[in-house]
């Protein structure tokens, strides 16, 4: 299957930049924050829709309008391909300085909200002028992220791989190195940071260069906190239920994280996840429409599971503007009110115990989410490579593998028969 995400309708295919970050402990956090940086920080669990700085809106107004506390501010690139610094959009008129975005996004943090930085993007990625594919220094590229990090006072990052940026894998080592190196310093300097990459998905998870991206960042000491798959523009060719394949790519995510971070139980793992639906009509056609029912659906799933993050692409597109026309920045090409998909999504808390069994405790040993209660079969460890027809309890439940497995969740992955209660 061919994966082309991104915010690409024929309008933003010349503009955006999208981005993300990385992870290693969980939650946020380098390490003690100073009062000023800690008062900043993003909560564990948000709804930050991605505002189109490429367009020519207010991002207060936008936030006061919709009730958005919390924007996703896309895209950061440089300016054109070998360059070391970055800006709005790659454009040099709208530089990373106090005199851009400054304000606004004090303001935002007056109102009882805050700024997600997005580095990357379609258009960036795809024409080298994303900053780890731009420039080949890592010490550069380091200074580019703190250079945002210090000018607005952020303490979260986002890092959008897609499209070509993906195969570069001089890019893909140095934008990890980067952001170990500006860990490093954050810890140095008292200063809380969050990583989150936002990458690609198929309704069947991940895709060979995505799992890529995050091995090379553990092996480069980037700690990752939050994975954010883009859950839309899948380009197959097939009639979608969104906010059905949007469960079924984190479902698959969850598998994976716990085959790369075998440390984490599966309360931990729901914890670092997030997903970014396209409202309405996506870049692919009507075949890809994420309805008002998705919504509610992918909200209350999230909950239930505990995210990290929910978002849609993107803010400026939420009213009902242009029924049954195909994706636009400005419209999402439904009969729909305005503010429509942020009011659902504004009730997002992330207050869910991460197993979906609804009891508020988690994982039930709190370490791989086997059970330890009547039933007769050895609790299912994350660690632990079973053969078909081996037996596990988990979650009150007995399950047999189909076949050889490693890491895949009883309840979630496909590849266990549930055999009844116990």
């Amino acid at each position: 299957m061919t994966v082309r995400n991104s915010l690409r309708s024929v309008v933003i295919r010349s503009v955006g930049v999208l981005g993300a970050a990385g992870l290693v402990v969980m939650g946020a956090g380098t390490g003690a924050a100073d009062a000023d940086t800690a008062d900043n920080a993003i909560p564990d669990h948000v709804f930050a829709p991605y505002y189109q700085s490429y367009l020519d809106d207010d991002p207060v107004t936008v936030s006061e309008d919709s009730g958005a506390k919390y924007l996703t501010l896309a895209f950061l690139g440089a300016p054109s391909a070998g360059s070391c610094s970055v800006a709005w959009n790659g454009d040099t008129d709208t530089p990373v300085d106090e005199s851009v975005y400054g304000d606004e996004i004090e303001q935002l943090r007056e109102n009882g909200g805050g700024a997600i930085p997005s580095f990357g993007g379609y258009a960036a990625d795809h024409n080298g002028r994303e900053i780890a594919d731009s420039c080949t220094d890592v010490d550069k590229i380091a200074q580019a992220y703190e250079n945002v990090i210090t000018t607005y006072d952020v303490t979260r990052l986002d890092m959008d791989i897609e499209v070509e940026a993906l195969d570069h894998d001089d890019g893909v080592d140095r934008r990890n190195k980067a952001i170990a190196q500006v860990q490093d310093w954050a810890a140095e300097q008292g200063r809380d940071l969050t990583i989150s990459y936002t990458l690609p998905s198929t309704p069947d998870g991940l895709g060979a260069t995505g799992k890529a991206v995050l091995r090379n960042a553990k092996q480069n000491d980037a700690r990752i906190d939050v994975v954010n798959i883009m859950t839309f523009d899948f380009y197959d060719g097939q009639d979608h239920d969104m906010g059905a394949d949007t469960k079924a790519a984190a479902d698959s995510l969850h598998s994976e994280l716990g085959a790369l971070y075998s440390d984490r139980d599966s309360e931990q793992r729901w914890n670092m996840i997030g997903v970014t639906d396209m409202i309405g009509v996506d870049d692919y056609g009507e075949e890809e429409t994420f309805t008002k029912d998705d919504a509610s659906t992918v909200v209350d799933w999230a909950n239930e599971k505990g995210l990290a993050e929910v978002s849609f692409r993107a803010l400026q597109r939420d009213n009902g503007d242009c029924p049954g026309e195909e994706a636009s920045n400005t419209c999402s090409g439904i009969e729909q009110p305005t503010w429509y998909f942020t009011d659902e999504f504004s009730e997002f808390t992330g207050t869910g115990d991460g197993d979906g069994d609804g009891n508020g405790d988690g994982d039930v040993d709190g370490d791989d989410g086997g059970d330890s209660g009547t039933c007769s079969a050895p609790a299912w460890d994350d660690n632990t490579a079973y053969q078909g027809d081996d037996e596990v309890s988990y979650e009150d439940h007995t399950w047999q593998a189909k076949w050889w497995n490693y890491a895949a969740v009883p309840d979630e992955s496909g590849v266990w028969v549930d055999q009844g209660a116990c």
